[in-house]
C-alpha cells in the first residue's frame, strides 16, 4: 500500500476514534445515568471495541490495549448492575484520559512511535488494575462505599461534573456564536465553586476565555477545556487546590483567543485566488465545509 493510502486510512481511523472518544467521555461524565440506560452502556462498549479493532488493524498495539482494557470494564457494566460512586467515575476518567492522550499524540505527531506509547500504557497499568479491582469490589458488595446518607448533599465533585456535562452537551452542537456564548457562560459558572481558591479561579478564567477561541477547531477546544477543568476539579475536591497549574495548552488557547476574534473580521479580496487564500486563513476545515454547503444552497436557489 502506498504512503498516501496509508495516511488516508490513518486519517479515517483518527476521525472515527475522536467520535468514539466523545461517546465515551459523555457517558463517563454521566456514569450514574449511563449505567441505568442499557443502550447507552452498549454504545460505550461498542465505542471502545471499535477503537480497539481499528488500532489493531493499523498496528498500534498501545491504543489497542488501552481500548481493550476499557472495553473489558464496560462489559462488566453491561452484564451487571454496578453501584456508581465518585471513585469509580474517577477511575474510568483516568483510563479514558490515557486512551484520549494516545489518540491525540497519534493525530498530532508524525513521529508517533508505538513503543513510546507502550511506556505510557505501562505507567497507567496500575489505574486499569485499580478500576478492575474496584468494579469487582462493588459487584461483591465489599467496597465499603459510603451510603447516600453519609455523602454530602452537594460535593464539589458533583457540582463540577454537572457543569462539565452541560458543557459537553453544548460542544456537541454545531459551532456557532450562540453556542460559543452559552459555553462561555456555563464555564464562567464554575467560578461560583470555591470562590476563595485563587488557582482554581485563575484556571476557570483561562478556560472560559479559551472557549471563545476560533483559531483552533471546535473539537480541539472542547477536549482541552473539559480535560483541564476535570483535572483541576479532582485536585480541588481532594483539597489540593494549590496544585492546580494551567497547562500550556489552555494558556495558549486563552492567549490567542483575542487574536482569533480580531482575525474573524476580515475583507475578502475580489479576485478568486485571493478570496480562497483569505478563507483558508480565517476558517478551519469544518467551517469551510459548512460554508461550501451554504454557498451551494444559495446558488441552487437563485
Amino acid at each position: 500500500m502506498d504512503t498516501a493510502s496509508q495516511q488516508r486510512i490513518l486519517g479515517y481511523f483518527i476521525e472515527e476514534a475522536k467520535e468514539h472518544l466523545q461517546t465515551l467521555e459523555q457517558g463517563i461524565l454521566e456514569l450514574e445515568a449511563s449505567c441505568q440506560d442499557e443502550e447507552r452502556v452498549n454504545e460505550m462498549f461498542r465505542a471502545a471495541h471499535s477503537v480497539k479493532g481499528g488500532a489493531a488493524m493499523l498496528g498500534y498495539s498501545s491504543i489497542q490495549k488501552a481500548a481493550h482494557r476499557l472495553e473489558d470494564s464496560f462489559k462488566l457494566l453491561k452484564e451487571n448492575t454496578v453501584p456508581v460512586d465518585q471513585k469509580l467515575e474517577s477511575l474510568f476518567l483516568n483510563s479514558y484520559d490515557l486512551l484520549q492522550d494516545l489518540i491525540t499524540r497519534l493525530e498530532n505527531s508524525a513521529e508517533f512511535k508505538d513503543e513510546d506509547a507502550e511506556e505510557a500504557l505501562r505507567d497507567s497499568e496500575s489505574n486499569f488494575q485499580l478500576l478492575n479491582e474496584y468494579l469487582n469490589e462493588l459487584l461483591s458488595g465489599s467496597s465499603g462505599a459510603s451510603t447516600p446518607a453519609e455523602l454530602p448533599a452537594v460535593s464539589i465533585s458533583a457540582q463540577i461534573k454537572k457543569v462539565l456535562a452541560q458543557m459537553l452537551q453544548l460542544f456537541k452542537q454545531p459551532d456557532s456564536d450562540q453556542n460559543r456564548q452559552s459555553i462561555f457562560k456555563v464555564c464562567q459558572s464554575l467560578a461560583q465553586i470555591e470562590p476563595g481558591a485563587a488557582s482554581w479561579q485563575q484556571l476557570v478564567k483561562l478556560a472560559a476565555t479559551a472557549t471563545t477561541n476560533r483559531k483552533y477547531p471546535y473539537n480541539t477546544v472542547a477536549q482541552v477545556v473539559i480535560k483541564e477543568v476535570k483535572q483541576a476539579g479532582d485536585l480541588l475536591d481532594a483539597n489540593q487546590g494549590e496544585r492546580i497549574v494551567p497547562s500550556k495548552n489552555i494558556q495558549q488557547l486563552a492567549a490567542t483567543a483575542g487574536e482569533a476574534a480580531q482575525a474573524g473580521s476580515f475583507t475578502v479580496p475580489k479576485d478568486i485566488k485571493g478570496a480562497a487564500i483569505a478563507l483558508l486563513k480565517n476558517f478551519n476545515r469544518s467551517e469551510l465545509t459548512q460554508l461550501v454547503k451554504v454557498l451551494a444552497h444559495q446558488l441552487r436557489s437563485k
